[in-house]
C-alpha cells in the first residue's frame, strides 16, 4: 500500500468507498491553501517539510486538497508568518512558534522549554502527555490560529562565533544572533540579542552586524556557509535540546475543512515530523565532518558560562510564570514531564549511550 492509500485509509470513512460519484465530490470538495514558511528554499530539510507536507496532502486527496507553499517574503517577511495566519491573510504557515514571544512569551514552549526536555521527552509530551492539547486551548485560540508540530530538528549546535568564549565575562557586549527567550537569558547576560532571519545571517556576521549567530545544526549552518566568517563552532544549544518547528493555520480554515481533510492534515504533519527528525540524524554526521575539514573549530560551552546560563534561565522561568498563570501552568507541566522522563532515561538511553560512546573511543 502507498503512502496516498494509507493516508486515506487513516482519514476516510470505509463506507465512502461505496457512495455514488455525486456524493463522493462532495465529501472531497477543492480546496486550496496557501502556506508561507519562515525558512528559504535552500534549507532542503526545513523548507522540505513544508514541501512533503504539501505532497502528502494532495496525493492523499487524488489533488483535492492542495497547499500551496511560499518561501519568506513572496507574502509576508519570515518573521510575520503566523501574524499574517492569525490574521487570516493565509490559511497556514510553516515557522517556529518561539518567533512569536514578543506577542506572548508562552509562545515558546511550542518550540522548547529551555534546559528542558530533548528530542524523544518533547515529542511524548506533545503527542502523549496531551501538551499540543494544552498549547491549543490555553495559547494558540487565543490568536486565532491552531499548530501542530511539522519538523523535530533534534538538539541543536550552540553557533559560530568570531572569538572564543572562556567564561561568563566573554558574553558580556556580545552581539548574538539568537531567537526566543534564550535572548533574554543572554541578554541578562549582558549580551545583545538580535533576531534575524535566515537569509540575513551570513552578510550580518561578514559585515561584524552581529559577533556570534546560531542556526540549527550541522547540515543546515553548513548550506549558510558560517563557518567562513565565524570559526568557533559552540555546543550545545542548551536552549534548544530539541527544536519543534510548527504548522500554524487559521482556527476558522481548519475548523471549514471536511473531517476527512483534517485528519490527513494532522496525519501528513505527524509523519513528516518524524521524517524530519531522521533525515537530520543521517545527515548531520557526514556534515560535521565536512565543517572540521574546513576549518570549523569545535568548542564546547565552558561549565561556568552554563551554570551561569542555567541559573538564569531558571530566574526567568520564575519571573514569567509568577507574571502569567499560562506560563506557569505549561512550565509547571513540561517540568514535571522532564523530571519523570530522565528518571527513566538515565537508566535507559543515557546508559546504553555512555557505555557505547567510551567503548568506541579505544
Amino acid at each position: 500500500m502507498n503512502r496516498r492509500r494509507m493516508l486515506q485509509a487513516a482519514a476516510l470513512p470505509a463506507a465512502a468507498t461505496g457512495l455514488a460519484s455525486p456524493a463522493l465530490a462532495q465529501a472531497a470538495p477543492k480546496v486550496s491553501w496557501r502556506l508561507t514558511s519562515s525558512f528559504p528554499r535552500n534549507l532542503d530539510t526545513l523548507y522540505g517539510a513544508a514541501t512533503n507536507l504539501s505532497r502528502m496532502v494532495s496525493e492523499a486527496t487524488d489533488g483535492n486538497f492542495t497547499i500551496r507553499i511560499f518561501a519568506p517574503g513572496e507574502i509576508v517577511p519570515a518573521l510575520e508568518a503566523r501574524e499574517a495566519t492569525s490574521k487570516g491573510f493565509v490559511e497556514s504557515c510553516f515557522t517556529a512558534s518561539s518567533y512569536s514571544i514578543g506577542t506572548d512569551p508562552a509562545f515558546m514552549f511550542g518550540t522548547v522549554l529551555l534546559f528542558g526536555l530533548n528530542s524523544r521527552q518533547q515529542m511524548a509530551w506533545l503527542y502523549e502527555a496531551g501538551g499540543n492539547d494544552k498549547l491549543n486551548k490555553l495559547l494558540y485560540e487565543k490568536h486565532n490560529v491552531l499548530c501542530w508540530p511539522l519538523i523535530s530538528t533534534g538538539a541543536q549546535m550552540g553557533g559560530w562565533f568570531r572569538k572564543e568564549i572562556r567564561s561568563p565575562e566573554d558574553l558580556k557586549g556580545l552581539k548574538f544572533r539568537i531567537g526566543g527567550l534564550a535572548g533574554h537569558v543572554f541578554q541578562r547576560l549582558g549580551s545583545v540579542p538580535q533576531q534575524i532571519a535566515a537569509g540575513d545571517i551570513y552578510p550580518s556576521l561578514e559585515r561584524g552586524t552581529i559577533d556570534a549567530a546560531e542556526w540549527i545544526g550541522p547540515h543546515d549552518d553548513e548550506k549558510l556557509g558560517l563557518y567562513k566568517v565565524a570559526p568557533y563552532y559552540y555546543y550545545p544549544g542548551w536552549w534548544e535540546g530539541t527544536g519543534i518547528l510548527s504548522l500554524f493555520v487559521n482556527k476558522g480554515k481548519f475548523e471549514e475543512l471536511p473531517a476527512a481533510y483534517r485528519s490527513i492534515l494532522l496525519t501528513a504533519a505527524a509523519a513528516t515530523t518524524s521524517l524530519g527528525l531522521a533525515k537530520y540524524d543521517a545527515l548531520n554526521p557526514q556534515a560535521l565532518k565536512r565543517l572540521v575539514a574546513a576549518g570549523a573549530q569545535l568548542r564546547p560551552f565552558p561549565q561556568s558560562v552554563l551554570d551561569a546560563c542555567f541559573d538564569e534561565t531558571a530566574k526567568m522561568h520564575e519571573e514569567y510564570a509568577k507574571a502569567d498563570p499560562v506560563y506557569a501552568e505549561i512550565y509547571r507541566d513540561m517540568s514535571a514531564f522532564r523530571q519523570d522522563g530522565y528518571q527513566w532515561l538515565q537508566l535507559s538511553e543515557y546508559s546504553f549511550d555512555s557505555y557505547q560512546i567510551r567503548r568506541l573511543r579505544r
